[in-house]
């Protein structure tokens, strides 16, 4: 970006020359071979990224160096069947699971299940008698099993048995469930439901783009650039599975970031563009001014979002990091694409990028309604303006001309009501999340007609206990028969605790299966798991199961939650004072930006936790939220909100750098970034609702939860709150000590462009912005024809 100098004197900062380097020479000098190098780089990104989705895992919420996943992976290891994965639910009909032929069916089919390779740690009712594998009802009844290797050989041996067994067998139907099957039942709909998004997401973007650009050219573009993207992104995802696991989830956040922020790029280069050559400048001179202005732009925001995204590296959980390496790659993808290629295609455009306006028969109809002579006289209301030249106006008098000049000067008017009340509103539509309670994703992720679905419901309906949903103990270390008699005591003995089962002895390993007394996750079942690892025992303990990994998860999270805050925060005051130079302002950002997640997080409570609306959402609540959510919708969503906020005060600081009149550049900034804020939030909104008619609730979370965020900050906090406060603080707003300010003389940035080509009037340039102002016709017939 170009460097500012700021006087010592308080005057306005004076602009330095501009500096025109290599990388526009590099962008305009071969834009063909530029445009053809990105296909044969694409082509090559298809090649590399098909099939990435069945490299993928559907798991990764547990935090690989916790207790509850040692203990989970030594009793794989040396007691495979006291962690099954796949349950079998048999079904008898009108008889009774104890009827001797229904016995003799399901015995036949258990033996033939543990000869199936890779099966092991078969169990039934059948065989055991055990209680808690019989309804209640006595109509249904369980076999358990494992299936043995990791996700992916999982997923190929559950495809392979599961039609020989599914179904009517004899006497008996047959669902399968379990852990195994609803992770790849998970990630057979994620994948289903990803291309139904796709296909739902690209038409209605592009319709949105020409209702924005008007030209059917300009609107291709920025579908391009995502595309560029999200198959790269792919490809990254593809090469990284070969080294760490990446979770199925984070093809959504590809998607979802992929379109919208290079959809928002696009939408500022091509903006910037077109005003340049509206002013008169040819293709490229246009470009170069472009690339020190906007495009400088464009790399920071980039930057801003991709530091939110980082965050998520510093957690232990492969479910947050796979968000991590999805969202940075696409990020910084969609900035290569649109700083690239997007300016390659522009100088090989030209005029015409304006081409196939199917806004114009709109404007001829009106130009007609309103009768000889006019267009042209006047536009916006004001006096001598033509089509092809700069406007003539009063000093401040067309600043309030179009509805978000307007906005502004109302809210400053305002300004204490619109900054007390916007923040009391947001506040209350937040209050929601201090009810919130966590959670493990569990099958009522999956919709309600799901089979895995179906029969983990069956479990928790009709069966007594908590069947799957105990605590394992592992112990470890030599102990006699007295020893593990009296440490069995003591766990019976402790509050919420139901029935103690075992030991079930192997050398020196034995486990304790420990039945809670209420749900397998509730507040008091993630008691039992503290209570059971603060227990005396004469051996080495460790607990799992279900709750025990949600405790762990939640610790994992807690104890690098402040190392991610602190991160965001410290790298986003840093950025954005390079930014502004205002000591202020950063603080600002960062408070704003969190202060516009409030309505996000109070609607993930309301709705999905406490579940209003799960009718007409389709989804069926399960009363929590899953522990990792939270932090993933926060850094993505606060990366998206500092893209706005960046947009937002580069302008307002270009202003600033020019005229040194801090109310008239808050006002400028507003009018001149609103509309082009608020389009790039609604198309992005359209994608992650998109995204939201998942069928796997976390997604749905995801998508809704994200287009709720992104509209509230770009409407409320962007319109009413950042000028709202910005007056209020007036020009301190732009303060900085002796040694930050003359920091920033040397390394700050800015998008001021000080030799701008030649554009309208600095009073009514807005007016003539053919994006964010539909009524300069004459203006954009005028380019159309030059092109």
């Amino acid at each position: 970006m170009t460097t500012v100098n700021n006087p010592p004197d308080g005057s306005p900062p004076v602009d330095s020359p501009p500096r025109v380097g290599g990388w526009t020479r590099f962008v305009t000098a071969r834009p063909r071979l530029s445009l053809l190098a990105a296909l044969v780089l694409t082509v090559l990104a298809v090649l590399a990224g098909s099939g990435v989705a069945d490299k993928l895992g559907s798991g990764g919420w547990e935090d690989p160096g916790a207790e509850s996943t040692y203990a989970t992976e030594a009793l794989e290891r040396e007691f495979p069947d006291s962690q099954p994965n796949l349950i079998l639910l048999v079904d008898s009909g009108r008889a009774s699971v104890d009827d001797p032929a229904v016995a003799a069916e399901a015995t036949r089919l258990a033996e033939r299940l543990s000869g199936e390779k890779g099966v092991v740690g078969v169990g039934s009712y059948w065989g055991t008698k055990a209680p808690a594998l019989r309804a209640e009802d006595g109509h249904e009844a369980l076999i358990a099993a494992r299936i043995t290797g990791d996700e992916k050989t999982m997923g190929e041996t559950l495809d392979r048995i599961a039609p020989s067994y599914r179904g009517t067998q004899g006497p008996l139907e047959v669902k399968i469930g379990g852990i195994v099957a609803v992770r790849h039942e998970m990630q057979t709909i994620i994948q289903e439901d990803l291309t139904r998004a796709e296909i739902i997401a690209l038409p209605v973007t592009l319709v949105l783009l020409v209702m924005v650009f008007g030209s059917a050219v300009a609107a291709l573009l920025p579908l391009g650039v995502g595309i560029v993207a999200i198959l790269g992104t792919n490809a990254v995802l593809g090469a990284l599975t070969e080294f760490t696991d990446v979770s199925i989830f984070a093809m959504n956040l590809t998607t979802a970031l992929g379109l919208g922020l290079a959809i928002d790029y696009a939408l500022f280069i091509v903006r910037r563009f077109r005003e340049e050559v509206s002013g008169g400048a040819d293709p490229t001179t246009a470009i170069g001014t472009t690339l020190r202005t906007a495009g400088r732009t464009v790399l920071f925001s980039a930057l801003t979002v991709a530091v939110s995204l980082a965050a998520m590296l510093v957690f232990p959980q492969y479910f947050l990091r796979s968000f991590a390496y999805a969202g940075i790659a696409v990020v910084l993808l969609a900035a290569a694409a649109a700083l690239i290629l997007l300016p390659a295609a522009l100088v090989l455009l030209g005029h015409r990028v304006d081409s196939l306006d199917v806004r114009r028969l709109f404007r001829r109809g009106r130009a007609k309604s309103t009768g000889p002579g006019t267009e042209g006289s006047t536009q916006n209301g004001t006096e001598g303006s033509t089509p092809n030249g700069p406007q003539n106006g009063t000093e401040g008098g067309t600043e309030d001309r179009t509805a978000w000049g307007r906005t502004a000067t109302l809210v400053m008017r305002r300004a204490p009501f619109f900054a007390l009340g916007t923040t009391a509103v947001l506040v209350l539509l937040g209050l929601p999340f201090l009810g919130v309670k966590f959670g493990t994703a569990d099958d009522r992720q999956l919709p309600s007609s799901a089979e895995s679905h179906v029969v983990q419901q069956h479990i928790r309906d009709g069966f007594p206990g908590t069947p799957g949903g105990g605590l394992e103990v592992l112990a470890e270390g030599r102990a006699t028969q007295a020893e593990y008699a009296a440490y069995k005591e003591r766990v019976a003995a402790l509050p919420d605790v139901a029935r103690v089962d075992g030991p079930l002895v192997k050398g020196d390993t034995a486990y304790f299966t420990v039945q809670p007394e209420g749900e397998a996750v509730d507040e008091a079942g993630q008691r039992l798991v503290g209570d059971l690892r603060a227990t005396e025992a004469p051996f080495d303990t460790k607990v799992t199961g279900a709750a025990a990994v949600l405790v762990d998860s939640k610790k994992a999270i807690g104890d690098q939650l402040p190392l991610a805050a602190a991160f965001i925060t410290v790298v986003t005051l840093l950025l954005v004072f390079l930014l502004t130079g205002s000591v202020l302002i950063p603080i600002q950002a960062v408070l704003l930006n969190a202060l516009s997640l409030t309505a996000m997080f109070g609607a993930v409570v309301w709705v999905f936790q406490d579940g209003h609306l799960s009718g007409l959402l389709g989804f069926t609540s399960s009363g929590s939220v899953e522990t990792t959510l939270p932090v993933l919708m926060f850094c993505v969503a606060f990366g998206l909100s500092m893209d706005y906020g960046v947009f937002l005060l580069s302008r307002i600081k270009e202003e600033y750098d020019h005229t040194g009149d801090h109310e008239r550049s808050v006002r400028l900034g507003l009018q001149r970034t609103g509309g082009l804020i608020t389009a790039a939030a609604v198309i992005l909104a359209v994608v992650m609702v998109a995204i939201g008619t998942s069928r796997v609730t976390n997604t749905k979370m995801l998508g809704l939860g994200i287009a709720l965020a992104v509209l509230m900050d770009a409407m409320v906090v962007r319109s009413l709150l950042v000028p709202a406060i910005m007056r209020l603080t007036g020009k301190a707003t732009w303060w900085a000590p002796g040694p930050l300010r003359r920091f920033h003389q040397r390394f700050g940035l800015s998008e001021a462009d000080p030799t701008p080509a030649k554009q309208p009037n600095r009073e009514t340039e807005l007016d003539t912005d053919p994006e964010t102002n539909p009524d300069t016709d004459s203006e954009r017939d005028a380019v159309g024809a030059r092109g």
